[in-house]
């Protein structure tokens, strides 16, 4: 499968999984939440690594690539986003977090010598400006679910959208050569996620209050987590660092900025209202972007 098809797919299970994610996480809280999510995820990971073999393949140097990018992109960068999920609901999280394609074009020219160009870059201006003008014209006048509610301070929520953005680019864009040598993509993942989970055991041990449970984890919640980790992060996390392998980071990172334009249609079965014209006319030009750099590349 091509890169720009894994990064798509990717795309597509984070947005299946935010609808699973934002009701157990405004309940326990981003950081009790991320960390059963870690559990979880980690434990899937493990036990497909195990199976597979691949973790053998791995060094003290990859490890430890692979942790630093786990700290950042996991730990730091997913939290993040959930705080900003709690604050802002996930369709002004998702604009939000769509940056990071932006942010990861800009650091693939700078540190890997990589360039978007021709129509390649127009195509890539469609698609992201169609995926940001599909969620900011996303609402209806009408719109009230809870979800639209803005929880907290706007600049706040503004704030961590972009920090998970910016973590999501630089942990990602650090394991770009390590992926060339061809290391197993399932073992990677696994160990990225248990740093990540031993980085947010040490926030709970060290008595921060915020790290605490808001409220007890109740099977419902536990379910819900737990489709959350298998979808986002053992499948979504794991097919990036496949089409990193192979693809060029900045195109990779364009196509799974896609999630919010596919969190649409799922919005809609939700809410049970149609988005606004503006999100369709978003949608479109999406649609041309990825086109027209398909039928260039």
């Amino acid at each position: 499968m091509r890169p720009e098809a894994l990064a798509v797919v990717a795309a597509a299970s984070w947005a299946v999984s935010s609808l699973f994610s934002a009701p157990p996480a405004q309940r326990l809280g981003a950081f009790a939440f991320s960390r059963w999510r870690m559990l979880f995820a980690s434990a899937i990971l493990w036990a497909l690594a195990l199976a597979g073999g691949g973790w053998r393949d791995l060094d003290a140097a990859a490890v430890g690539l692979l942790g630093l990018s786990g700290v950042v992109g996991i730990f730091i960068g997913d939290t993040a986003l959930f705080a900003c999920m709690n604050r802002l609901g996930p369709r002004r999280s998702g604009v939000l977090f769509a940056t990071h394609a932006m942010f990861s074009a800009l650091l693939a020219w700078l540190f890997l010598g990589e360039l978007i160009q021709g129509w390649a870059l127009v195509g890539s201006a469609l698609l992201v400006g169609g995926v940001m003008m599909a969620v900011l014209w996303g609402k209806r006048e009408d719109e009230s679910h809870g979800w639209e509610q803005t929880r907290g301070r706007l600049l706040i929520g503004v704030g961590l959208g972009l920090v998970a953005a910016l973590c999501q680019s630089v942990a990602t864009l650090m394991l770009k050569p390590l992926m060339a040598t061809g290391i197993d993509a399932v073992s990677a993942s696994a160990v990225r996620m248990s740093l990540a989970l031993a980085a947010h055991g040490l926030l709970l041990a060290s008595g921060w209050p915020g790290a605490r449970v808001k409220q007890p984890l109740r099977v419902r919640d536990a379910l819900l987590t737990f489709l959350s980790a298998a979808v986002a992060m053992a499948l979504g996390m794991t097919l990036i660092l496949y089409a990193m392998r192979h693809g060029q980071a900045g195109l990779v990172a364009v196509f799974s900025s896609v999630t919010p334009v596919l969190l649409l249609p799922l919005l809609w079965a939700v809410y049970r209202r149609r988005p606004a014209a503006g999100a369709w006319l978003g949608a479109a030009l999406a649609v041309a972007g990825t086109a027209l750099i398909l039928a260039r590349s």
